[in-house]
């Protein structure tokens, strides 16, 4: 059977015994062919259905091949081109080639050469085609991912929404985070990752006991223990879906260590602790210190940087308490109010991990 057998071709030429030329070649190789002496013609013929393959001279009347060939490519971008131009005219042959073209035939041209051409031609247009298609499917499992974030999200949101202690809890710590990557010069990518790691970095709660986690009175070892392990629900419930975010992942699971490696859940010392989950965990420190909680009161913000600066070193990186008072200088806009529930985005960086 023929290589190309029962594929639609269409030879645009000017020339009636050039165009049969080709089509007598084509057709030997299996192509179903239709011929137009025109760019208007080939409108008309390439309007009936799709053709994978069109090879056009450059030089015709009403419209010459290069109409032709932007025409093409706006309307049907998986229809190869061969444009077949005299040995003088290469310049204009090269143009077409960065329009859009996949190959270029010089007059008067060997009938071999042609064969290799169209294959060529057609083999980049498959390839074309897979990444195109390839493309869209990460969109596709991108914006399904996000939609599972989201709607874990919206249940991490609705579970602080029940407590009036915890309320926007997420979503104020995201914004501290963000303000402190910024006053450190931390680049988009890496703030778009600690955002999202942040807005996050509580959603094992969803499996922790609400009588524990909403009790009013001061918890029990063995209560604050079972709370601790929102870290690891947290990053076991989204380490499916954040493998090409580990940052962000690593804020779920490590927002709870301290420098002096008697945090949880892993027991992480100093610079163990993955530099995100440290500076959400300054941001996540201060949100709840100036919250109010049933067993006891908020503390002032001045009290509440004061607790941030004693525990330089031992809690906290020094750095990043520097930056959040660098961000918050004078404490005026403190404590933020709690901002709208936004749609979370995966960064960037993530989303090319995942096309590469």
């Amino acid at each position: 059977m023929p290589p190309f057998s029962g594929m639609r071709c269409l030879v645009v030429d000017d020339e009636p015994r050039l165009r049969r030329v080709l089509v007598r070649l084509l057709e030997g190789e299996g192509f179903a062919c239709a011929e137009a002496g025109s760019g208007v013609e080939a409108l008309r013929e390439l309007e009936k259905g799709p053709v994978p393959l069109v090879i056009s001279d450059l030089r015709m009347p009403e419209m010459d091949g290069v109409t032709l060939l932007r025409e093409i490519i706006t309307r049907w971008p998986e229809t190869a081109v061969i444009v077949v131009t005299a040995v003088a005219e290469v310049e204009s042959a090269v143009a077409c080639l960065q329009m859009g073209a996949l190959d270029y035939v010089a007059k008067p041209f060997h009938l071999d050469e042609v064969r290799a051409r169209v294959s060529q031609a057609l083999d980049k247009r498959r390839l074309i085609i897979e990444n195109r298609n390839y493309q869209q499917g990460l969109e596709e499992a991108r914006r399904i991912e996000e939609l599972f974030l989201e709607g874990v999200h919206a249940l991490v949101f609705a579970l602080e929404a029940k407590d009036a202690y915890t309320r926007g809890h997420s979503m104020r710590v995201a914004n501290y985070s963000v303000e402190i990557a910024r006053a450190l010069d931390l680049d988009k990518d890496s703030i778009d990752t600690i955002a999202l790691g942040a807005e996050l970095h509580d959603v094992g709660k969803i499996g922790v006991s609400e009588s524990v986690l909403h009790k009013a009175g001061k918890l029990t070892e063995a209560e604050y223990r079972h709370i601790m392990e929102h870290t690891v629900i947290g990053a076991r419930i989204l380490g499916p879906l954040m493998r090409d975010a580990p940052a962000a992942l690593s804020i779920v699971r490590s927002h709870h260590e301290r420098l002096d490696g008697s945090g949880f859940p892993d027991s992480l010392k100093g610079d163990q602790i993955p530099f995100e989950a440290r500076l959400v965990s300054v941001a996540d420190a201060f949100d709840a210190m100036t919250s109010v909680r049933p067993y006891r009161p908020s503390l002032s913000v001045k009290n509440a940087m004061r607790e941030l600066e004693e525990g330089q070193g031992v809690q906290f990186d020094a750095e990043i308490v520097k930056a959040f008072l660098r961000a918050f200088a004078g404490g005026t806009s403190l404590p933020i109010p709690t901002p709208q529930l936004q749609p979370l985005r995966l960064p960037t960086r993530a989303m090319e991990a995942r096309r590469a």
